[in-house]
């Protein structure tokens, strides 16, 4: 049982990276068996489908960089702080992403489509989340005085996110992080106006 719970974690890892790196629809089962060293007998019997592994491959990709950017957020005690961790840890996307191939909800996002209804739900559940983390952050930034009252959470959560992934996407697209670092030093200087105590 423990052996074959191995099996399934390593198919599911390196399913990961694969997806992450070509895709979905560039990846193949026997790209994963030349990855695993699995037949596509041993695959089936862990997994259903491609789709499967493609959702457990994703939820493996994003617990690692969630991981990531926790252990990040645990460093900052302002809001500010936290809500440039989300860029912070892309800053060197081309050469060292937090995971290999960049950014799993990036990526999904940008793949996905009403044809593939299963992959579309990931990756708008990642959305939901990173958003929902965002405007936490930002709420906890207004009750401490550090933001301005007035701050409309919503639409600083999406603004934060929109900068990160552009950033991404373009520094990857250009094999350059400078767009990503560009965003870091434009997002904070917006952000100072955000704050209550750089008026006082």
């Amino acid at each position: 049982m423990l052996k074959g719970e191995n099996t399934r974690k390593n198919i599911i890892a390196k399913s990961a990276e694969l997806f992450n790196q070509r895709g979905y629809a560039g990846s193949s089962l026997s790209d994963i068996t030349e990855l695993t060293g699995i037949k596509k007998g041993g695959i089936y019997r862990h997994f259903a489908s491609k789709d499967e592994i493609a959702v457990e491959a994703y939820q493996y990709a994003g617990s690692i960089v969630n991981q990531t950017i926790k252990e990040a957020l645990e460093q900052q005690s302002t809001a500010m702080g936290k809500l440039l961790v989300y860029l912070q840890v892309y800053a060197n996307v081309v050469e060292a992403p937090p995971f290999i191939g960049g950014c799993p909800l990036l990526n999904l996002a940008t793949e996905s489509d009403d044809g593939h209804p299963i992959l579309r739900a990931q990756a708008r559940q990642g959305l939901e989340r990173t958003l929902d983390n965002m405007k936490a952050i930002i709420s906890e930034g207004i009750q401490s005085g550090e933001f301005k009252a007035n701050l409309d959470i919503d639409a600083l959560a999406t603004f934060t996110l929109s900068v990160m992934e552009g950033g991404i996407m373009l520094s990857k697209l250009e094999g350059d992080n400078r767009h990503v670092r560009m965003n870091i030093e434009s997002l904070t200087t917006y952000l100072k106006g955000m704050c209550l105590r750089d008026k006082e």
